[in-house]
Parts: C-alpha cells; structure tokens; sequence
C-alpha cells in the first residue's frame, strides 16, 4: 500500500512509519518539525526512517492548504492516517491559536485533501480526553462526548464530527481512533513517564498532580501501532443496523466508525511512579500538586469494539512496557 503518515516524525507516527516500511508498504511521512519540543529527537526518529527505500518525507505544516493540495495532487494514497496535531491538554490553556491552527484547520486540509484524491480510507487519530466530565467507566464508544474540559478535547470532538460529514456527504471511508494514555521508547518529552525519569535521574522532585490520587490506562506504543495497523487494513462501512431514531455514536449510515484503544488494565499513579522508580533503581522525590485544570482524575477503555472489529486488544504490562521506555532512554541519552 501506500500511505500518508502525517505527524510521521512524532512518538506514534514515527513508530507506525516504520512498522509499515518493514512490512514493505511505501510511506510519505509528513511533518512540519516545530519546536513544540527538542527538533532534534524528531529528526532522529525520521533518521530511523530515512533508512527505508520505501519512505519519503515532506516538511509540510498542515495548516498550509496550498502546501496540502500540491502534496494531493502529486501523490496517490490508498490510505491516509492523520496523526499530525497539537498535542497536549495543559498547552492548549496556554496557548490556544496552535490547536485552532493545527487541530481544525489543518484537519480540514487534510481530509479534504484525502477527499478531493478519492483516498481509499481515511483514518485519524482522537483521544480518550474526548471523554471529558463523564464519570461513568469505563469509557465506550457510545457514550456521550459533549462535555469536554479543555479546547484539546473539544479540537478531538470537532475532528470526529467533521469526519462524519465527510463520510455521509462523500462517501470517504472514516475511522477515528481514541488513543488512551499512550508511552514508551522515543516518546514525547512532555509526557508524564520522560519528565518522571529525566527528574529522578536528577535527583529533583517530580510533579505528581492530583495529589497521585490518578488512574490511566496506560498504553504501550507498540500496542497502539498494531491496532492501527489492523484498523488501516478495514475500511470503515456503514453500519445496516444504524438508526437514525436511536443513533448509537459509534457507527453510522455513512462509512464511519470510531475505537478506543486502550490497555483495559487501569493502573493507579503511584504504582506507575513505583514500577519506574524499580526499573531506574532510584526512588523519586514527589512534588504532590493539585488536579490541574483540563485533566481528569480516571480514564479506563473499553475495547470490545476493537477487539471485535479487527481481533486484537494493547495486552502489554506497565511493567513490561516502562522497562523498555528506561531501557531506550538510557541508551538514547547516555545515562
């Protein structure tokens, strides 16, 4: 096949990427390279990549919609997955033009583009925020998601209703993907598990928010990738059993679907900070913070959808999976 990899130089595209080259499909990685975080650990990613025959890289921001309509033309996608975004719920208190730019506009391009070139599916990548105030766990497809709590989710929301409109009004296969929690080996800096390891290993005091009193279902990034992989392979089809006088969110008329993946083994923050304190064999000095605005105090997946859909479920241990995050860190930053 070959495939569009926007966000091809972040933590899960680089990681997709490379899995789709050693299976032998062709991948045009896209990425703007901001400096949202270290440029550099971007570029290593994508040196990882430059390795392959198959792989080609575009430096394009999404936003640019000349630039996306040139990469449309030039280019024929049997799929598309869309990755390329503005990440992080705190950031977006911060500074909110860049998840308007990248989250919606730069969505709109995109998807427009995979519409316009007739793209066989168009996947993308939503998040378990979408969940919002819902107390009710775990969280599953057919709940309700119109109670976000910070203008990242709310992005995620709007990406998932546009891709309806697409599908019902085009007819473009879409699937959206609620990624829960995701870590491991070349992750984000920003992410809980790098700034618990970069702190102990300095000897300072790490930010545990909530007072540790968290719940994540942490996903291994390995996990995530497989069940993309899986879900890229099954073009999203409309469901004969949809109603439209009791519609279910999680299916449609339209070719369109929606999955969470998530481990399904929620695990408690302090027993995160724990396993990683055994595997750096150091123990961290706790900075106990407030919840912070935007965040939520559990979040659990249900992946039956999945697991029905395409046969697979994340199954990976924390324990297993910080292992190799503290492994890869080690080597990569020499410590």
């Amino acid at each position: 096949m070959n495939i569009l990899v926007t966000g091809a130089a972040g933590f899960i595209g680089a990681a997709l990427s490379l899995r789709l080259l050693q299976r032998g499909d062709h991948v045009v990685g896209l990425d703007d390279l901001n400096d949202y975080y270290d440029v550099s650990l971007k570029e290593a990613r994508l040196a990882r990549l430059r390795a392959h025959s198959g792989f080609v890289f575009e430096k394009i921001d999404i936003a640019d919609r000349a630039a996306m309509k040139n990469l449309f033309a030039r280019c024929r996608f049997d799929a598309v997955m869309h990755l390329a975004a503005q990440a992080g719920v705190r950031y977006s208190i911060e500074n909110p033009s860049a998840y308007i730019d990248a989250n919606l506009v730069g969505f709109g391009n995109v998807i427009e583009g995979a519409r316009r070139a007739e793209v066989g599916h168009f996947v993308f990548a939503s998040s378990s925020s979408v969940y919002g105030a819902n107390a009710k766990l775990p969280f599953a497809e057919d709940d309700s998601v119109d109670h976000p709590v910070s203008l990242y989710a709310a992005t995620k929301k709007a990406n998932e209703l546009m891709a309806h409109s697409y599908a019902h009004l085009f007819r473009l296969p879409c699937t959206g993907l609620r990624f829960f929690t995701v870590y491991g080996p070349w992750g984000r800096p920003d992410m809980a598990l790098f700034k618990f390891t970069r702190g102990i290993l300095a000897g300072e005091a790490i930010p545990v928010f909530n007072r540790g009193e968290m719940v994540r279902d942490f996903t291994y990034v390995d996990d995530i990738v497989e069940g993309v992989i899986r879900v890229i392979g099954r073009p999203a089809q409309a469901d004969p059993a949809w109603s439209a006088l009791a519609p279910k969110p999680s299916s449609s008329n339209a070719p369109y679907g929606i999955y969470n993946i998530g481990n399904h083994q929620p695990v408690k923050l302090m027993r995160y900070i724990e396993v990683l304190e055994q595997c750096l064999g150091k123990k961290a000095k706790l900075d106990l913070l407030p919840l912070q605005a935007g965040d939520v105090p559990e979040t659990i997946a249900d992946v039956s959808r999945l697991e029905a859909a395409v046969g697979f479920r994340p199954t990976t241990s924390v324990e297993s999976g910080i292992a190799r995050f503290v492994e890869w860190y080690r080597a990569y930053y020499h410590v």
